[in-house]
C-alpha cells in the first residue's frame, strides 16, 4: 500500500532519460513524490511543467510500466500527518514550474530529484541522496555527449550541484517497499 510522501522512481521512454542512466549508471531516471488526495493516488512530478499527475498515468508514461517505490525508513516517526501536509505546502511553491533542462540548483525551474530532494530537505530536514557535481557524472558516452553539447555547448557547468535519481534511490535513509 502506499503512503503519502513516498518516493517513486521509473525510467521514461525519452531520450534524455537513457542519457541520464548512461550518466548515473542507474537504471531510474524519473522520481516523484506519491500523494493521496481524497483517496485518490497521484504523483507529484517535475515534467513541463511541474504538476500532478494520477498514478496510473504516471506509471503508464514509464517504461514497460515498471516501477519502484521507496519510504523512509523511519516514516511512523517522521512522517507525522501535519509534516505530510508541509511537505504538500512547500511543493505547491513550485506548481506549474517550468522543467529545467540545465539541471540548475535554482528554484527558478526545477528537474524531478531535485523537486524531490527539496520538498523533502525543506520539510523534514532530511537529505535522501547524496548531492554530486556534474562533472561526478559519467559524461563519456557519446549519447550523453551529444545531449551535455546540445544544451549547455562549450561552457558545461561541471562545478554545478544537482541530485539524480540513482542517488536518491541509493539513499541509506529509504527502503523498498514496491516494485512492479
Amino acid at each position: 500500500m502506499l503512503l503519502d510522501g513516498d518516493i517513486i522512481f521509473q525510467s521514461s521512454k525519452s531520450g534524455q532519460s537513457y542519457a541520464v542512466q548512461l550518466a548515473t549508471h542507474s537504471p531510474y531516471s524519473h522520481v516523484g513524490l506519491v500523494y493521496i488526495i481524497d483517496g485518490s493516488y497521484w504523483v507529484y512530478e517535475a515534467v513541463q511543467p511541474v504538476r500532478l499527475t494520477p498514478l496510473n498515468n504516471w506509471i503508464h508514461h514509464g517504461d514497460g510500466g515498471h516501477f519502484i517505490v521507496k519510504r523512509l525508513k523511519n516514516r511512523d516517526q517522521v512522517l507525522t500527518s501535519e509534516k505530510v501536509q508541509e511537505m504538500k505546502a512547500i511543493g505547491k511553491r513550485f506548481n506549474g514550474l517550468d522543467y529545467d533542462l540545465h539541471f540548475g540548483w535554482s528554484d527558478d525551474r526545477m528537474y524531478c530529484s531535485e523537486l524531490v530532494w527539496k520538498i523533502y530537505h525543506e520539510a523534514l530536514g532530511i537529505d535522501v541522496g547524496q548531492l554530486q557535481t556534474l562533472r561526478e557524472f559519467d559524461l563519456t558516452h557519446p549519447v550523453v555527449k551529444e545531449i551535455v553539447q546540445r544544451r549547455y555547448g562549450d561552457d558545461i557547468p561541471l562545478d554545478e550541484q544537482v541530485i539524480s535519481p540513482a542517488a536518491i534511490f541509493a539513499s541509506d535513509k529509504l527502503i523498498t517497499v514496491q516494485e512492479k
